[in-house]
């Protein structure tokens, strides 16, 4: 299937395209015939998902696929924990395939709205000091490259297209299938409370180290940070979710709902922003709760904003944060939404954000509509200082000469994408900003 449409823009809105054709294969035969059609006919190809992306990753100039139409269950082994699944599967439907077959991902994000594919590509990541992100949990993909051939990808074949195609922002080719690590089913003890920001920073390699998973939220103009600890438990542990009442106040109501309008009255009245976030972090209380993981790894996220994101060593990752709380305070900046840190295990991905080094990562985020760009470029500066490498799905002004100082293996991935597709049928301005063009 294959249809014009007129316009096509990201979750956020900030990315936006007109004049796009969209393909709609069905199965990695069709996927390689729109390949071969799109080559002939001399245009770019790129692959979509659910625009759930801030950056321009996936906007696509003059052709587009669409993986609604593949997104299925290929194969689930619940003696080895494998599961291949189409590209076009979200998140969200793979959490609820492998509860019902007793199975979990090691490690999630907080938002399960991607595709497979668009999660894999831009390097989603979870937190946890022992913990990678997503593309650690990935055993074998099906890759569609430019000349029309179908590879498939694992440790033993294709192994260093596999080793760079786990990170490989859809520069590489059109996954087609990913075949995923899972794990015995497993609940999640969350404990979710108030701390002073000071205690956090001062504890914040025992606080990372004395759980599985743990994050925290500052609100900016306050001294308090909202700690989550995330506990692992066998999945036969009796669990004790929020009740129905409690998960509708807490957060639909005051995380979604409450929060939507608080961002709506600070922009209209920027000034006081400083009294609403003071206000909002007095609202946070503690609360305990047990449930299945994707349940706990997982948040709703209604109210839209775009965002920047930057991985840092997790030595660096204190000082990062006490820097950006100067920085606000000190150029008057009115920030109404909280800055999220995580942390996760060094991995060997070479355009991973955690590659060869512990990471700590901090989220900055803005309302849609609003100039994010002099707070994302201050947090951007600090970040730099310490070889920040930004997350590839999230706002960031790097090109490839900064992009290679910050990755030891980034000519190697770019040899790699030049052998795959030396016309660049994959590529689009964003890719050739960050990666470079070919010589």
């Amino acid at each position: 299937m294959t249809s014009p449409i007129s316009r096509w823009s990201n979750w956020a809105g900030n990315q936006r395209a007109t004049g796009v054709t969209v393909h709609h294969p069905r199965g990695t035969a069709e996927i390689a015939a729109t390949v071969a059609r799109v080559r002939s006919g001399g245009g770019r190809l790129k692959a979509i998902g659910s625009g759930h992306s801030f950056t321009a990753i996936g906007r696509p100039e003059g052709h587009q696929v669409a993986f609604d139409r593949h997104a299925g269950l290929v194969a689930l082994d619940r003696a080895t924990g494998l599961v291949t699944v189409e590209a076009g599967m979200t998140i969200r439907t793979l959490n609820a395939i492998l509860r019902q077959a007793g199975l979990s991902m090691t490690n999630l994000g907080d938002i399960d709205k991607q595709t497979v594919s668009g999660a894999v590509s831009t390097g989603t990541h979870g937190t946890g000091a022992t913990f990678g992100g997503i593309a650690t949990q990935i055993r074998g993909l099906e890759l569609v490259v430019a000349d029309g051939t179908v590879l498939t990808c694992t440790a033993k074949e294709n192994p260093e297209v596999f080793a760079a195609a786990r990170v490989g922002l859809g520069a590489l080719g059109l996954i087609s299938t990913v075949t995923f690590q899972t794990e015995p089913a497993f609940a999640i003890c969350a404990e979710e409370g108030p701390m002073p920001l000071d205690e956090v920073l001062s504890g914040l390699d025992a606080l990372a180290d004395g759980t599985d998973h743990f994050e925290f939220y500052w609100f900016p103009h306050t001294e308090v940070a909202l700690t989550k600890r995330n506990t692992r438990l066998p999945y036969d542990t009796p669990l004790s979710p929020l009740p129905r009442w409690k998960t509708m106040v807490d957060d639909e109501l005051l995380s979604n709902v409450a929060f939507a309008g608080v961002i709506g009255l600070s922009r209209r009245v920027p000034a006081g922003i400083p009294r609403l976030n003071q206000l909002t972090a007095r609202a946070l209380g503690a609360r305990t709760f047990t449930d299945y993981s994707s349940e706990i790894f997982v948040s709703a996220r209604r109210v839209r904003f775009v965002e920047m994101e930057y991985a840092v060593p997790r030595a660096d990752l204190a000082a990062v944060v006490t820097e950006i709380r100067s920085m606000i305070e000190s150029t008057g900046l009115r920030i109404p939404f909280p800055i999220e840190v995580r942390v996760a295990a060094a991995d060997n991905i070479a355009l991973s954000t955690a590659a060869g080094r512990e990471s700590g990562y901090v989220a900055v985020h803005l309302p849609i509509g609003t100039d994010f760009w002099p707070y994302f470029r201050a947090v951007e500066a600090i970040a730099g200082q310490v070889q920040g490498r930004p997350h590839w799905g999230k706002m960031h002004s790097l090109d490839a000469s900064a992009v290679r100082e910050r990755y030891p293996r980034f000519d190697e991935f770019v040899a790699l994408r030049d052998k795959l597709d030396p016309t660049g049928l994959f590529t689009n301005a964003y890719l050739d900003r960050v990666l470079g063009g070919r010589s």
